[in-house]
């Protein structure tokens, strides 16, 4: 005993010493290269690698061999901190390859030991099929030659055999990955094949044998797979994938080894294309057959309006453009799309950001889960939003515990509770006994026990365990179909090989005929391969799903249970509802206002009445009455246009509002062009013809009314042509102001949308400008009129100063009010009270300041009679113009004493130039006696007479100041109208003038 131990502690201790040495080192030793082989130092020259003898820890080391030789053994080795090697009690050796051949037999199976390439001391088993022969060795070698050691053997047909030949199904079952649907799917697979072989009216003569691998759902671990199936006896009739994207794979590959493939979990609408995939047949309907389903619930509940997001795959980027081209149909808008390839969190942002309702997610099982994570964190669930997801996931799907989620189990609960899932109905509901003799529930009761009392929630595939049995039911009713034609045809279904093109084309017409009632209800198949089959509509109720309906694509029928559950009062909307609110004038402010107009009106009523009564008198007739009747007239039509100004939709339907906007345009339009232009006109025709003194006197004696009117008329028809042209190239009609949206205090998912309606047209502000500014150029001119005629006087229109103030008073109400309310339009009660008060004072200022003064005048002085009863009154006529006749004279009194002064200037100049004359003749006169005696004995007669120096009468002495006081005669201007004492310019001029010159 003592020396075994010495001997064990001998052979260890070299190994300790290294590890020691290693480990106190910090690395691992080179260790020395296999036989026929070396090893690749990664980052390592070579001068490196004969110098070093420590290699760091995690340096990894990599074996390769000479010439056509193999690793057997581990290839990498890594150092580990211990100072060792990984893997370093297995052995690496360098080996020749045996030829791959002959681990394949046809008809029957080889078994290889040791599993692995087949390399020197490989040693390979042969056995034939039921029904074949084994001719030749059974057992071989691989040498060190890299040769076997025996001819291969062949299997040959034994037509003795009176058993069961076996036909093989090579089939990927995904166990885990994605869709663990293999879970269930393979347990009732096997369990429909053990009730085919036992039947003896089905293929009596074959036996079905499945051989499988775990596909893990995903497509590169597949293609191995699907390598090992198809290069690995014995040779398979059939090939049954699972996932979308394995059958993808493995549908477009069988194509070139002739092979049928018959899906049992594959639903991506890309499989349907026969051009692509045309030997493939899935007993799963496609995805797309949930479109049609989907499309009819939005159409139930009103959406029109969807949003999606999506995995991005394959299965799920086909399903979704269906859907695309189906809601697009059905006049449903797509308005936001979001796809994730891993990270589902800025998909659903976006979702929530862009107001996202009515969501259909299409992922696998594992990213649902992230994705509810990420709706829990952004609120995207509740009343206001509902989810379709797909159907076949596991029903507690949501409960099970995942470490790439941060949410807790209640997070995700919450998050899913409501949500609607589409499902293809994979287990029959009726009571009814198909091919397999099973009701749908007995299968139920069978499956359960192969699962060994497993959770069925908790079981991957458990609702498409249905779909695999019926898989295998209908590949082996096909397999059953075509053993007759192909005897007629002199072939067996065991001569099946991956050349042989008839015995597949047999197989693809009975699959393509198929037609029997599985325990997933009726199995057909379309045109493209796809199960034809009802839809079976749930809904998350309190954390488990309820049944809500079905619906038959085929059919367009849709049975609805009415169990649906929401958890506001109904099925939300598919966006936040915006609620059309018009807004209408305040009916108080109408009212008010209408008051004001409907009084303004009857005051034009009563002024009208008195200036059409009073017409015959004079003071009436001197303000010219019809100029202003069309005053009242006009002034009752602008305040006539307040009530259709304030008419909107609270009054009269939509259609009627073109009609108003046509009365407001006209009356207000007509109603300024009387009442103004008959103002205007009267200003205009004092300005014209009296503020020119000299030029124009003797047409103020003879201002003709039709003047008058004709001037009214011309404006009136500038208006009317005017509206007239604009309402025929570009009528009014109605438009509506959509303003911001705002949200009301109750339920924050309703906006309200305020609107406004207007009168316009295409081209209204052109059409408002050429009227403002017509007008206002109208209204500046009547401004300046009125200032200019301020100071005139005159009988013919004695009331000028008043429309003056009247001009004033509307020229600064319009021009304030138009663009104050262009501004205002928006505000619908500002811009009427601004616009209506604005008519009703200008009108009320109007009438007033034309009318009223005259009424007052009328009842205080008793002028209330016509011009003829007045003749019959005596001086009646003369006593009223009294004041206007001394108001004349005393102006042609001023006249004639400036004429007087100019004349009496004249005189005195004359006078002047006279008794000039006279000392000059004085003189001239000779200085001698002789002259002065001779100048006495001149006749009396010669000499100047005094008086006659002196001057006429009734003209001032010329020795007197030139500014004297006038005569008595012009001391009163009464007195130039006395007979005695009367004097004319004519007078001055013809007798006074050439008597001076005598």
């Amino acid at each position: 005993m003592a020396q075994l131990l010495f001997l064990i502690i001998l052979y260890a201790l070299p190994s300790l010493v290294v590890a020691m040495h290693n480990s106190t080192t910090g690395g691992c030793a080179i260790i020395r290269p296999p036989r026929d082989g070396g090893i690749r130092y990664r980052g390592l020259t070579q001068e490196q690698i004969r110098n070093v003898q420590i290699l760091p820890v995690d340096y990894e080391i990599e074996y390769i061999c000479r010439g056509n030789r193999v690793i057997v053994g581990p290839k990498v080795r890594k150092c580990l901190p211990n100072g060792t090697w990984t893997d370093i009690t297995l052995h690496s050796r360098c080996l020749l390859l045996c030829p791959r051949v002959w681990t394949s037999l046809e008809n029957g199976r080889v078994a290889l030991k040791p599993p692995g390439p087949p390399v020197e001391g490989t040693v390979l088993h042969y056995s034939c099929h039921a029904g074949f022969m084994l001719e030749g060795r059974n057992i071989t070698h691989c040498t060190k030659l890299g040769k076997w050691d025996s001819p291969k053997p062949v299997c040959l047909y034994d037509r003795n055999y009176k058993g069961k030949k076996k036909l093989y199904i090579g089939a990927l079952f995904p166990m885990s990955g994605g869709w663990p649907g293999g879970q269930a799917c393979l347990p009732s697979a096997q369990m429909a094949l053990d009730l085919v072989n036992n039947r003896t009216d089905i293929l009596p003569d074959y036996e079905l044998e499945l051989i499988y691998y775990d596909s893990m759902c995903d497509p590169g671990e597949s293609t191995k797979l699907l390598y090992d199936l198809l290069y690995t006896e014995p040779i398979k009739t059939v090939l049954m994938p699972g996932c979308s994207s394995v059958s993808t794979l493995v549908a477009e590959a069988a194509r070139m080894w002739n092979l049928i493939v018959l899906s049992y979990g594959s639903s991506s609408p890309a499989l349907s294309n026969r051009n692509r995939f045309p030997t493939f047949f899935r007993t799963h309907p496609s995805a797309t057959l949930h479109n049609p389903t989907r499309v009819r619930l939005f159409q139930k509940w009103k959406w029109t309006k969807i949003a999606t997001i999506q995995q991005t795959t394959e299965v799920f980027t086909s399903t979704l453009d269906d859907l695309e081209q189906r809601v697009k149909e059905a006049g449903i808008e797509i308005s936001v799309r979001q796809s994730f390839l891993t990270d589902p969190a800025v998909a659903v942002k976006n979702l929530k950001r862009q107001d996202a309702r009515i969501i259909v997610g299409l992922f696998y099982e594992t990213e649902a889960r992230k994705v509810f994570c990420e709706v829990f964190k952004e609120k995207l669930y509740g009343k206001k939003y509902v989810w379709f997801l797909i159907g076949w996931y596991a029903d507690n799907w949501f409960k099970i515990k995942d470490p790439s989620i941060n949410c807790t189990i209640e997070n995700m609960t919450e998050a899913v509770e409501g949500h609607v899932t589409t499902e293809i109905v994979m287990l029959n509901p009726e009571t009814v006994r198909g091919a397999s003799n099973l009701t749908s529930q007995e299968f139920l009761g069978a499956l359960m026990n192969r699962l060994g009392g497993k959770n069925p929630e908790e079981t991957g595939g458990f609702q498409e365990a249905p779909l695999a049995y019926d898989a295998v039911w209908a590949l082996a009713l096909a397999l059953n179909k075509t053993v007759a034609p192909l005897k007629a045809k002199g072939r067996r279904l065991e001569d099946f090989n991956y050349n042989n093109h008839d015995i597949t084309a047999e197989i693809y017409r009975a699959l393509n005929t198929s037609s029997f009632e599985g325990v997933s209800g009726h199995v057909v198949f379309d045109a493209q391969g796809s199960r034809m089959a009802m839809t079976l509509i749930e809904q998350l109720q309190g954390g488990s799903y309820k049944k809500i309906g079905y619906y038959d694509s085929s059919q367009k029928n849709l049975s609805w249970f009415g169990n649906d559950v929401w958890i506001g009062a109904g099925p939300p909307a598919d966006s936040t509802i915006v609620i059309e609110e018009f807004r209408y004038l305040s009916q108080k402010l109408f009212a008010a206002v209408s008051v004001f107009a409907g009084l303004g009106i009857l005051l034009g009523i009563v002024c009208l009445t008195f200036n059409i009564y009073n017409g015959n008198v004079r003071y009436i007739q001197n303000s010219q009455p019809y100029l202003n009747n069309m005053t009242a007239v006009g002034c009752m039509m602008a305040l006539a246009a307040v009530f259709p100004l304030g008419i909107d939709g609270h009054h009269i339907h939509r259609s009627q509002f073109p009609v108003v906007c046509q009365f407001r345009l006209w009356l207000l339009g007509l109603g300024f062009s009387l009442a103004y232009g008959s103002m205007f006109t009267k200003i205009w025709w004092v300005h014209n013809l009296f503020t020119k003194k000299e030029e124009k006197k003797e047409k103020r004696k003879h201002l003709e009314p039709w003047k008058l009117y004709a001037t009214v008329g011309v404006l009136l028809a500038i208006d009317v042509l005017s509206l007239m042209i604009w309402q025929i190239v570009d009528p009014l009609h109605i438009t509506v102001e959509k303003f911001t949206r705002e949200a009301p205090k109750g339920d924050l998912d309703v906006l309200i949308q305020p609107l406004l309606e207007h009168c316009t047209s295409e081209k209204m502000n052109t059409w408002l400008g050429v009227v403002y500014g017509y007008k206002g150029l109208l209204l500046l001119l009547g401004i300046f009129l009125a200032y200019e005629t301020k100071s005139v006087s005159t009988e013919k229109i004695n009331d000028h100063r008043a429309v003056g103030m009247a001009i004033y008073n509307v020229a600064v109400l319009c021009m304030i009010t138009a663009p104050v309310t262009m501004i205002l339009t928006s505000q619908q009660d500002a811009s009427f009270a601004f616009a209506a008060l604005a008519i009703v004072f200008s009108v009320y200022i109007t009438l007033v300041v034309l009318f009223v003064p005259k009424m007052r005048r009328l009842i205080t002085r008793g002028e209330w009679q016509s011009e003829q009863q007045d003749t019959l009154k005596t001086g009646s006529s003369t006593n009223n113009n009294d004041e206007e006749k001394s108001r004349q004279l005393e102006r042609e009194n001023r006249e004639l004493q400036k004429i007087i002064q100019e004349k009496e200037q004249r005189v005195s100049e004359l006078r002047n130039q006279l008794v000039e004359r006279q000392a000059l003749r004085n003189r001239r006169r000779p200085s001698s006696g002789t002259n002065q005696n001779h100048s006495n004995s001149s006749p009396p007669s010669s000499q100047p007479d005094p008086k006659s120096l002196l001057p006429p009468p009734g003209y001032p002495n010329p020795t007197s100041d030139n500014h004297s006081s006038l005569p008595p005669s012009f001391s009163n201007s009464s007195n130039l109208y006395q007979a005695d004492s009367k004097i004319s310019r004519n007078h001055c001029h013809n007798s006074q003038i050439p008597l001076l010159y005598k």
